[in-house]
């Protein structure tokens, strides 16, 4: 995610009001290597595109890179579509760029993440520059407004208090004042370039499910770390994997906020009571 700035300033310093829509464009092939919009649904795109650049190999594809940290958090599932709208648009007889209220939908959801990582929402972005008119343009899709509203999702917070060897009597009490409890192993990438890449191995062991879903969670925890990244690479070592038990909460809103974890070796005898314990605990 550290990447963004640098392509916040070159979306920046291209504006999407310089766009001549007069001016002559051809039709190209997706590239392969355009991989932020594989399987967005067309094969063709148009260039220049809307942020002024018209060489594939050269600034297409290398600055597309940049936002896929951004895609991968799940900040929204029309994220796609509407940043390959703008990179890589549709080759139609017409220009079609995304509505203004698809702008903002994707903004609301995913300016956050951004902020997390102490990025703003980048001004050639501005929604008062895309068509508010619903018929030429791209619209949010109601069924995904409702899914955003209605799941569980991952949220930007201050980083959750870590506590290694911890009491018996600790986690059980973890346990019983949050709305869920689960075991999962974190794995941190090593990468050449230094930039962090977290995963969630294996299957997550639910000891309090709460409201969570069993199929979204290991998802969930996985789009966790990647919005709140600083917090992150405080948890594991590059190259490594760490077993953790994590406890948390999902407001009211629906977003998920970790507030424990417990990183579980073979020697904490206080974990491994408690997990067995809980069972019989009335809290």
């Amino acid at each position: 995610m550290a990447a963004f700035l640098a392509v916040a300033l070159a979306v920046v310093a291209s504006p999407l009001l310089a766009f001549d829509m007069g001016q002559s464009t051809r039709c190209v092939t997706i590239p392969n290597q355009l991989k932020v919009c594989k399987d967005v649904g067309y094969s063709e795109m148009r260039l220049p595109n809307f942020l002024g650049h018209s060489n594939l190999e050269g600034e297409v594809v290398p600055r597309s890179e940049d936002w896929r940290p951004l895609l991968q958090t799940g900040c929204h599932p029309q994220a796609q579509s509407f940043l390959c709208s703008i990179i890589a648009p549709v080759c139609l007889d017409t220009f079609i760029q995304p509505c203004h209220s698809l702008c903002v939908a994707v903004r609301d959801s995913c300016a956050p993440v951004l902020a997390c990582q102490g990025h703003p929402w980048p001004e050639a972005l501005n929604c008062d520059r895309f068509s508010a008119e619903e018929d030429m343009c791209l619209t949010p899709l109601a069924k995904f407004s409702h899914l955003i509203k209605d799941l569980p999702k991952p949220a930007c917070q201050n980083c959750p208090s870590v506590q290694v060897a911890p009491a018996m009597k600790t986690v059980l009490s973890a346990f019983c004042h949050h709305d869920f409890a689960v075991t999962a192993k974190l794995h941190r990438l090593r990468h050449p370039t230094g930039e962090p890449d977290f995963q969630v191995e294996g299957h997550v062991e639910f000891i309090r499910q709460g409201p969570l879903l069993p199929y979204d969670t290991k998802h969930l925890l996985q789009e966790w770390l990647l919005i709140n990244l600083r917090c992150a690479i405080a948890l594991v070592r590059p190259g490594r994997s760490q077993l953790y038990v994590l406890t948390g909460s999902v407001q009211p809103d629906g977003d998920i906020i970790l507030v424990h974890l417990f990183p579980w070796h073979k020697k904490d005898a206080g974990i491994a009571l408690a997990t067995r314990k809980w069972k019989h605990q009335r809290c």
